[in-house]
Order: structure tokens, then C-alpha cells, then sequence
């Protein structure tokens, strides 16, 4: 199981490199992570949540949001309606609502159970409109992202044993046969 952990951590450590090649972490922006633990050891979704692939993925992408002041929220399990487990700073910051709950393993996931026992001030809210995320696992992230999501193509398809897709986001183009865009 040690080598698991290994191919993890080499597993992000490349998708941050193709990420940051790709101007992927911006000052400012609002990061989303949805991830299935189980799913990076090689388990079914929500059957054998890992504490210790939690605590990996936590470290690698908080110290990358502190580096770059990105705003990030781990996204948890259906059993929360995908409730984000984020900072009172970035709720407050985000004009978020927090809604009542305490992610667990059971319902949550363990990523979301770790973000909420190591945040400064960890609060939950109900949803958020993110500029960039990161979905490990196929946990389906899709509601927490701006309307017009765009793929972003990396080297890595694979964190651990989970198919990952990251997604960034732009303004919609609005008007008619005369308007021009940037």
C-alpha cells in the first residue's frame, strides 16, 4: 500500500506541473476539489474511503492554494448534497451561506472529514460558482463551476487509480452576428 502513496503523490506532482504550464492556479480565483479517496487506491466510489490518500491530496493542493492565495473548497459526497468544506475567510471573502453539517467519512468522504479538521476556521456551504476544478475520481463537480466550463488537458488521466478531469472556466459570449470578442 506504501508504493500507492508514492504513485499518488508522483501522480499529482505531475498534474500540477502540466497544470501550472498551463496558467491553471491563478491569485484570486476559487478552486474546487471533488475527489473519491476510494477511487485513488483502486475501490469502488464511497465503499473504502482512505485517510491516508485524504491527507496526501489535502497537503499537495492547500499548500498550492496558500502559495498562489487561491480561494479552495473540497467538495463532499452526495450524503451532503455535495456541501464545500472551505475557510471562514473564503466563505466570508466569497459572500458564501454556511449551512450546518459536519463532513465525516460516511457522508462526506474522508477529503472533505481531513479539510474540515485542518482548516483555519473550517465551515461548510451549500455550493459556491468556482473559476477552476479539479475532479478526482468522476465525483461530479460540474455544479460548483462557472456556466461555460472548459476542458483542460493534461499529460496525467490517472491520480492513484482515479480518472481525473479538470475543468477552468470563461464568461459567456453574449449578442449576435454583430458582436465581437476578445
Amino acid at each position: 500500500m506504501k508504493d500507492a502513496f508514492v504513485k499518488l503523490k508522483n501522480d499529482l506532482q505531475a498534474l500540477t506541473d502540466d497544470l501550472y504550464k498551463a496558467d491553471f492556479f491563478t491569485p484570486e480565483k476559487v478552486l474546487v476539489i471533488g475527489c473519491s479517496t476510494s477511487e485513488t487506491i483502486g475501490e469502488h466510489i464511497g465503499k473504502s474511503s482512505s485517510d491516508e490518500a485524504a491527507d496526501v491530496i489535502f497537503k499537495h493542493f492547500f499548500e498550492i492554494a496558500n502559495k498562489e492565495n487561491m480561494h479552495l473548497l473540497f467538495q463532499g459526497c452526495e450524503h451532503i448534497n455535495r456541501s464545500l468544506t472551505t475557510s471562514r475567510h473564503t466563505m466570508e471573502a466569497l459572500k458564501l451561506e454556511e449551512v450546518t453539517v459536519v463532513p465525516h467519512k460516511e457522508a462526506g468522504g474522508s477529503l472533505s472529514e481531513l479539510a474540515y479538521k485542518e482548516l483555519s476556521d473550517a465551515v461548510v456551504v451549500e455550493s459556491v460558482t468556482a473559476d477552476r476544478g479539479i475532479d478526482i475520481g468522476q465525483t461530479l463537480i460540474g455544479m460548483h463551476l462557472k456556466r461555460v466550463a472548459i476542458p483542460v488537458r493534461t499529460s496525467v488521466k490517472k491520480v492513484g487509480e482515479a480518472v481525473v478531469t479538470i475543468a477552468t472556466t470563461r464568461p459567456k459570449l453574449v449578442g449576435g452576428p454583430r458582436a465581437h470578442y476578445k
